[in-house]
């Protein structure tokens, strides 16, 4: 469930990119917490549901005994093939030593990988001996054993006395390097690295991030130049297309096929909401558009966990198969409670009101941040390691809590007749529990240069949307 949760981060981001204007980022940041906004009902609604009855286990296992699967198919790798040349440049992790973390049996091995390939030339190991790289390895062992790095040293010369201060052989520049398994050493950026797992990890993580951010800024850019007057129109007509009576539901599950299909086809729900969402901000794709198109794309996501899966080893393929399945059904459940019904499509109201929250006050895209995808999650998981017991002790009046708060808003802007006089509004509470303004004079006068402040209003281009006169005047 938690993994729905972190994959709207990217969106997210994307929407934090289209900053600049605030119309754009209203929509925009509509659009990413639309998908978040669903995945953390859903995750309020099934995480008790299968604290207490285990549904989506059951379901996973009747589906199980109910299908004959084939073991080691393999899932189609259409990005690796482009992305694996480079990544191998920059690290390369040994599997083993994922694989033994996994089974908990963890060993003092470092996870950058140091030889890869072969050479043909295996040589003979002992228990005693290293060769010459000094990977030392048990003789006439038959199961794989962790080979553990020894210093090398130098073949001694019948000729020359023996110095046991000489220092090991260095190859020269070009020479190659091999393991005493016949393994060629790795040439990749951290290759022989003194740097610890965790320092490698850190480097990576921030490069990354900042390719990550580079990227999304460059997606966005891309899409406010070349979507423009007659060209957006015509995208925005064709996308948010509707079938005539009565077949106008269609539109929003074919929405909901295409957004599969394609994120199967990319192999990843973040490149696919990425897309989409800075359609939505330059207002080629409209919220109630995109809203089955995202929820597609947790479903396509599945897919390739479950293939992914089923090229599993045996002995783990069933586990594998079942966390596959709880996955996609948790997917499915979400969809037959928040889009099934128009009238519990709450998603697409709450999003759209965090937006215009958000481009009033531009820091609370921050604290979502911060919030939702970091402080919350922690707390459930630290929560969920107390055992089930504290779990539903603490969180239980916390969830309940807050569904009563949006219940009652709710029936305050459309039935306050139902509540009692105190309740039809909030104002017999202090300002800073049912207004954001002291927070937002807080934050704002503690942010340097007004970066925390909404973004100035300014003039359209002539390349607005939104506008049928300019669109008119507009030439394709």
């Amino acid at each position: 469930m938690g993994v729905n949760v972190g994959t709207s981060i990217t969106s997210t981001l994307v929407s934090m990119a289209q900053s600049g204007d605030r119309d754009e980022f209203q929509r925009a940041f509509s659009g990413s917490a639309v998908h978040g906004i669903f995945n953390w009902l859903t995750v309020l609604v099934l995480l008790p549901l299968e604290s207490a009855t285990a549904l989506l286990e059951r379901l996973s296992e009747l589906a199980l005994g109910a299908a004959s699967l084939s073991p080691r198919a393999q899932a189609p790798d259409i990005l690796k093939v482009l992305t694996k040349p480079l990544t191998h440049l920059i690290v390369q992790l040994d599997s083993d030593v994922i694989m033994n973390s996994a089974t908990d049996n963890a060993t003092n091995r470092s996870l950058i990988k140091q030889w890869c390939g072969t050479t043909g030339q295996p040589t003979r190991g002992n228990s005693s001996n290293c060769g010459a790289f000094g990977l030392c390895m048990e003789r006439n062992s038959t199961a794989p054993v962790d080979r553990l790095p020894c210093e090398a040293q130098p073949s001694p010369s019948p000729h020359a006395p023996h110095n046991p201060h000489t220092p090991p052989h260095l190859p020269l520049h070009g020479e190659e390097q091999h393991s005493p398994g016949g393994q060629a050493a790795c040439r990749h950026l951290f290759a022989g690295t003194e740097l610890t797992d965790l320092a490698v990890g850190c480097i990576l993580l921030a490069g990354s991030l900042l390719v990550l951010c580079g990227c999304l800024v460059l997606i966005v850019k891309l899409l406010n130049s070349v979507l423009r007057g007659r060209v957006a129109r015509a995208v925005r007509t064709v996308i948010n297309a509707d079938f005539p009576f009565p077949l106008g539901w269609l539109g929003g599950y074919l929405a909901l096929l295409a957004g599969a299909g394609l994120t199967f086809a990319l192999q990843s729900s973040s490149v696919f909401t990425a897309a989409i969402v800075p359609l939505m901000g330059v207002g080629v794709i409209s919220l109630d558009r995109a809203y089955p198109l995202l929820l597609g794309s947790n479903i396509g996501t599945t897919t390739t966990a479950l293939l992914a899966a089923l090229a599993s080893p045996a002995d783990r393929m069933l586990s594998a198969l079942q966390v596959a399945l709880i996955h996609f059904f948790f997917n499915l459940a979400g969809i037959l409670l928040w889009y099934q019904v128009p009238a519990l499509r709450l998603p697409i109201p709450l999003a759209r009101h965090f937006g215009v929250v958000t481009a009033r006050y531009r820091w609370v895209a921050g604290v979502y941040l911060l919030l939702g995808f970091l402080l919350l999650p922690l707390a459930a998981f630290g929560l969920s390691l107390a055992g089930d017991t504290v779990l539903a002790a603490v969180g239980g009046p916390l969830v309940g809590l807050v569904l009563l708060v949006i219940l009652v808003t709710v029936l305050q802007r459309h039935r306050p007749a139902w509540l009692p006089a105190r309740l039809r509004s909030w104002a017999w509470l202090p300002l800073w529990l049912h207004s954001l303004e002291p927070w937002d004079r807080l934050v704002t006068h503690c942010c340097p240069c007004n970066v925390c402040s909404p973004p100035k209003t300014t003039t359209k281009e002539a390349h607005c949307y939104e506008n049928p006169e300019v669109l008119a005047s507009q030439q394709l």
